[in-house]
């Protein structure tokens, strides 16, 4: 057991993880010590050829962890939840395929909320949200006939020990959790979603209802920040059938982005 500042950073319980994944659509759980990212091993045992499909990774210590646009992101051992998985995508068409993180960022919420009462939302695309400081972020890629989706949660952080200064952890919200208990919840919660993600072929009306209802973006005004160094400004309308954001301009047009960074607007006068 590692204790900082009065910390419990326990070691995750494999066996645990691996029982709660029992009966249910995951083939193996693999807990390794320290790597540099989750989603770098597995995408590279897909592409090698190996079938990840169903399998998950979950690291103690990830030294080379990535955000979007490939940022580095890193904290130290046993502070976070460091996994990823590789979801099969045969007889769901390209343009489900991205609600895979949208609904791996609404298993967070409903895990946090539930475990925790911590009442976070969702950042389209990729961030949860505990008011404007940063909890989980999500990354995914394709690797065929797989997705592979990453989460890091952070989970006993300091202030000290923050990657980033706008982010957050359960422990700096007032929450000591055990890490096993809250992946193995995260990881039911996680194949509720994606059962209903694989029945409807993507995203039925009750999945894309639940992720409006803990979106932070929909209905806030937006600066969508695309690749080129362009940007669109608006209110964030919906999430439509393939993930992707549509933002209204304030000319009356609508756009719909599927890889932007968004900033939400505060609104005048705040």
């Amino acid at each position: 057991m590692d204790d900082v500042s009065g910390i419990d950073r326990a070691a995750l319980d494999a066996d645990v993880l691996r029982s709660a994944i029992a009966e249910t659509e995951w083939r193996r759980v693999d807990v390794v010590e320290e790597t540099g990212s989750t989603n770098a091993d597995l995408g590279a045992r897909g592409r090698g050829g190996e079938d990840v499909a169903a399998a998950i990774l979950v690291a103690e210590h990830q030294t080379a962890g990535r955000g979007r646009h490939g940022r580095r992101w890193s904290a130290p051992p046993r502070s976070q939840i460091s996994m990823s998985f590789g979801v099969d995508t045969t007889g769901v068409p390209t343009e489900g395929w991205g609600w895979l993180p949208l609904l791996t960022g609404l298993a967070v919420v409903e895990t946090i909320r539930e475990q925790t009462g911590v009442e976070a939302r969702l950042k389209w695309p990729n961030d949860v949200l505990v008011g404007d400081g940063k909890l989980a972020g999500i990354l995914a890629e394709v690797v065929p006939p797989s997705v592979v989706v990453g989460v890091g949660l952070n989970v006993s952080l300091t202030d000290d020990e923050l990657p980033d200064p706008a982010a957050v952890s359960l422990s700096m919200l007032g929450h000591s959790v055990d890490r096993t208990e809250l992946a193995a919840a995260l990881l039911a919660s996680l194949t509720r979603r994606i059962r209903q993600w694989r029945a409807a072929e993507g995203a039925d009306s009750a999945l894309a209802d639940d992720y409006r209802a803990v979106s932070a973006t929909i209905g806030a005004g937006v600066r969508a920040l695309l690749p080129g160094d362009s940007e669109i400004r608006g209110v964030a309308a919906d999430v439509d059938d393939s993930g992707r954001l549509v933002i209204d301009t304030a000319d009356g047009e609508s756009v719909t982005v599927s890889a932007a960074d968004i900033v939400h607007l505060r609104p005048s006068g705040t």
